[in-house]
């Protein structure tokens, strides 16, 4: 079986490589009952290559948080004026002339259910959105400050959703409001708190937080594209932190998304909020937990053949880290391109197929 599973997943990324715009591509399989470990790299990278895992870094905010909540530090109920001062929150979410920005909670951030516009994705009137200037290679530093300033000039989504609702916007703005608020409650900064409550307690020695001011021995992350355009964004990817900032390898992500959910981070006893409702933020197949996505294609969609569920998270440029319950299977790795946010999660269907044919 071993050699047979190799065998496709090495095919997979070959067929991969030969794709249009893809120039790098990393996969990372285990099974939990140790049968699979498997490591792959095509083009431009080696199987111990780092790579940004962009919005995969929600999930480390998520750990954290939850953490201080075990703590007893941050209660995920209160308002988020428990924690922020109140004049750093103001006018960022005025709905239908209701002014919301002071009722905002702490988990309506995680689950992205608090309405706030995304300041990265959403478009501005008669204007372009952050996303499309970065893309085009213009690269800029933002401040929270500056996050806030996008978020007031935008429309918010709907008004927060009490109790957890059943709307759910992603907006990265969420997140890095979460940064803030455990960087308050530590007074330590976040790439602080990821290290020595994630990284080092894991022994991830190739995961940290970018910042293009502090040069690190070994190789740089590998090269994002869009399209056939190398971006070379240090000063944005730098200003991420909280919402897409951390850069990890292969074998990293695997022992974070494994500890991840053996609760080995925080008390499990939280996975039960956290997923108790699904929230559709890409209809039919993407919904959000508590800083957690679930993917899974309908059965209508799918000539009513299985389709497996994965929860985890994946990022804009291609990076995915899902756990998937019933195979027992932990899949990560990345594309390193953001033109098509659709394809790591075709191609994790064609990895766990690929296994399931294997035997």
């Amino acid at each position: 079986m071993r050699s047979a599973v190799y065998d496709r997943l090495e095919q997979l990324l070959q067929a991969e490589i030969r794709k249009r715009y893809i120039y790098s591509v990393l996969l990372g399989v285990q099974s939990q009952d140790g049968r699979i470990d498997f490591r792959g790299a095509a083009g431009a990278a080696t199987v111990d290559s780092p790579y940004l895992i962009a919005s995969i870094t929600k999930m480390v905010t998520a750990a954290t948080l939850m953490q201080l909540v075990d703590e007893r530090q941050i209660d995920l109920d209160a308002p988020v004026t428990d924690y922020l001062a109140p004049d750093l929150l103001d006018g960022i979410h005025v709905y239908k002339g209701v002014d919301y920005s002071h009722q905002l909670k702490v988990y309506q951030l995680v689950h992205q259910t608090s309405g706030l516009p995304d300041y990265y994705e959403d478009k501005p009137k008669n204007g372009v959105s952050l996303s499309s200037e970065i893309k085009r290679g213009r690269d800029r530093a933002l401040d929270l400050a500056d996050m806030l300033a996008i978020t007031r000039s935008l429309s918010p989504k709907f008004a927060p959703d009490a109790n957890g609702g059943r709307k759910s916007h992603y907006s990265d703005m969420n997140y890095q409001l979460l940064g803030e608020i455990i960087e308050t409650v530590t007074g330590k900064p976040i790439g602080e708190n990821f290290q020595t409550r994630v990284f080092d307690p894991l022994g991830l020695e190739q995961t940290y937080l970018y910042d293009c001011r502090t040069p690190r021995d070994g190789p740089p992350p590998l090269p994002v594209y869009y399209r056939d355009q190398a971006l070379n964004i240090p000063l944005f990817a730098s200003s991420d932190k909280a919402a897409g900032g951390v850069v990890s390898t292969l074998s990293d992500s695997l022992r974070f998304l494994r500890a991840y959910f053996d609760g080995a981070l925080f008390d499990r006893k939280h996975f039960a909020r956290m997923m108790a409702r699904w929230n559709t933020i890409i209809p039919p197949v993407i919904k959000y937990g508590y800083g957690l996505m679930r993917f899974q294609v309908p059965r209508a969609m799918n000539l009513f053949r299985y389709s497996p569920e994965l929860i985890g998270h994946s990022g804009s440029i291609g990076s995915f880290a899902f756990y998937v319950p019933k195979e027992g299977l932990y899949l990560v790795g990345t594309f390193n391109q953001a033109d098509k946010p659709s394809r790591p999660f075709q191609f994790m269907l064609r990895t766990i197929n690929a296994i399931l044919k294997a035997g």
